[in-house]
């Protein structure tokens, strides 16, 4: 017969942790920290988000937030400032809901297909056009701006006009800038950047684009 005794510990001590016993003691304590932290995040604004970099994912990302909007049944405004006239999968979804998504592609190509820099700066301004009555609507929840760092950093718009209509929307209006090599005026004013690094990426093994993947 065994004693109970043997199973007790002596007074004073903790009895011996095991690996679970540990997890949800770290674990506790990282709840919180985590909670301390977050009492203290009260505030909301309108955020102006950068995606940059090199690496992939930067329209990808953007087009995620917008699915977030449509799930909480919030309006959303998308202006595409290179693509233009190819067909993309995520504008022939999201124009299935014309109640809560406007989407436009106002490009007319990379500027290595039209070789013309006057309709590139063209096309760019029509385009700016169109945002610019985005970023006034205090009904978009979020506007999301494709590509416009490209546009911007070849020059096609000026850089202080943009930020100054940005600057000036709704005050819980969300925007979201993509397109390689942000500038540092835009990483200056944004509140969040995220830079996509590459790493690696098939066509360099000469794999074209393919569907559901680039487009």
């Amino acid at each position: 017969m065994i004693d109970d005794q043997d199973h007790q510990t002596d007074a004073g001590q903790d009895p011996p942790e095991g690996d679970d016993a540990r997890h949800t003691a770290k674990m506790r304590k990282k709840k919180a920290a985590r909670d301390r932290m977050m009492a203290g995040k009260s505030g909301e604004k309108g955020l102006l988000i950068v995606h940059t970099g090199p690496g992939k994912g930067k329209s990808s990302a953007a087009f995620g937030m917008v699915l977030r909007c449509l799930g909480h049944g919030m309006k959303v405004g998308v202006v595409q400032f290179i693509k233009g006239a190819m067909d993309t999968a995520e504008r022939t979804v999201l124009e299935r809901y014309p109640d809560l998504v406007t989407i436009r592609a106002m490009g007319e190509g990379f500027t290595w297909e039209t070789q013309d820099r006057a309709r590139d700066v063209a096309a760019a301004e029509r385009a700016w056009a169109l945002a610019a009555e985005m970023l006034a609507d205090p009904d978009i929840a979020m506007v999301v701006l494709d590509e416009i760092n490209v546009v911007l950093r070849y020059g096609y718009l000026e850089i202080e006009p943009v930020l100054d209509t940005i600057h000036g929307r709704p005050p819980l209006q969300h925007v979201v800038m993509t397109g390689r090599n942000a500038g540092d005026a835009i990483i200056e004013a944004a509140d969040l950047v995220t830079e996509m690094k590459l790493v690696k990426h098939p066509f360099r093994s000469g794999v074209k684009g393919q569907k559901g993947v680039e487009f």
